[in-house]
């Protein structure tokens, strides 16, 4: 779910200034060094994206094209205006520039990892602390609400962004369905596993199966969405086909894909990315251009398919939104 590129291939590519690499020097011990050799390439490689979409061998991507859409309700209209007024990153982009390591860490491989996985069956199990626990299978799920059309910014954590336009509803709705209880406070979100279906998962990378989390109140947001699709038609299953988060004030990494199970839960759960490096990673992750990663600047970043970087906005441009969601709290303490 986060950003990377294969070191092998870091390694073929003309030389970055040392200002713009992270130095592997400063990974926090040497266990972990080795199990994220592609990581530390990943900030310096972005750069690389231009000329490879040009040249790679592309998986075609022919998904079922989605029914007609509906528009937004008016809370979500108004905070997509401005992103429908930036250019869109092309379907190729979107469709081969993937951050999915269940399938590999190389994210322009993605989609030939993927290729041929099959949702059919899919059930997502809605539990905890909730009053009508449910397991939906995929046609109940994507029957709960019409889908809509959302073009959302997409910032990763890596310093570099993508505008899509998703298609789905706001996670709310699903959540409504099964009445959270007056104990629920957050809400756990976890990754299918299985290594047989998904090949990364038999790496150590990560420890699987992938888990994040919101806190309740984020993701009963309007903007918090259930993406089933993207440019019209189904998720790719390099996107996270079925069925993924999409949280767009936050950094990529919260939106975990291919969900199989949403638990309503007292305390706050454990996420991948936090639980693999807390001092890198935290639970809130809201995008914040004036909190630094602890190897990189997180002040501008590089949108997939212009030249030049852009100044990084607060909540990811959309804090009239959701800055309130956080009042009082030091918003310096994002990692």
């Amino acid at each position: 779910m986060h950003c990377d590129l294969a070191m092998s291939e870091f390694q073929s590519t003309p030389k970055i200034p040392d200002s713009e690499v992270t130095p592997p020097a400063l990974y926090f011990n040497r266990r972990k060094l080795m199990r994220a050799g592609a990581l530390a390439a990943s900030v310096a490689g972005t750069g690389w994206i231009y000329r490879r979409l040009n040249t790679m061998s592309l998986t075609a991507t022919d998904a079922p094209k989605l029914p007609t859409l509906v528009a937004s309700p008016s809370t979500v209209a108004s905070a997509t205006r401005e992103g429908v007024g930036e250019a869109l990153t092309s379907l190729m982009a979107v469709t081969h520039y993937n951050n999915f390591y269940e399938f590999t860490t190389d994210k322009d491989r993605v989609a030939e990892r993927a290729a041929g996985f099959s949702t059919t069956g899919w059930k997502v199990e809605v539990d905890g602390l909730v009053h009508k626990p449910k397991t939906f299978d995929l046609d109940d799920l994507l029957r709960i609400a019409p889908p809509e059309e959302r073009v959302y910014r997409m910032r990763c954590v890596e310093a570099w962004s993508m505008v899509v336009p998703w298609v789905g509803f706001s996670l709310s709705k699903l959540l409504e369905r099964v009445e959270p209880t007056s104990s629920a406070k957050y809400v756990a979100f976890q990754t299918l596993h299985d290594p047989v279906r998904m090949p990364g998962q038999k790496t150590n990378v990560l420890e699987w199966p992938y888990v994040e989390g919101l806190r309740l109140d984020e993701a009963m947001h309007p903007l918090t969405l259930l993406a089933r699709g993207l440019y019209g038609m189904d998720l790719p299953a390099q996107d996270g086909a079925p069925i993924r988060l999409v949280v767009p004030w936050k950094y990529g990494f919260k939106g975990i894909k291919s969900i199989v199970r949403i638990s309503l839960v007292a305390d706050q759960p454990a996420t991948s990315w936090n639980r693999y490096a807390a001092h890198e990673y935290g639970f809130l992750a809201n995008v914040n251009p004036e909190v630094d990663h602890p190897r990189w600047s997180q002040a501008t970043e590089q949108r997939i398919g212009e030249t030049g970087r852009r100044r990084t906005l607060m909540f990811n441009g959309y804090a009239e939104q959701v800055a309130h969601l956080y009042a009082g709290l030091d918003l310096r303490a994002n990692y």
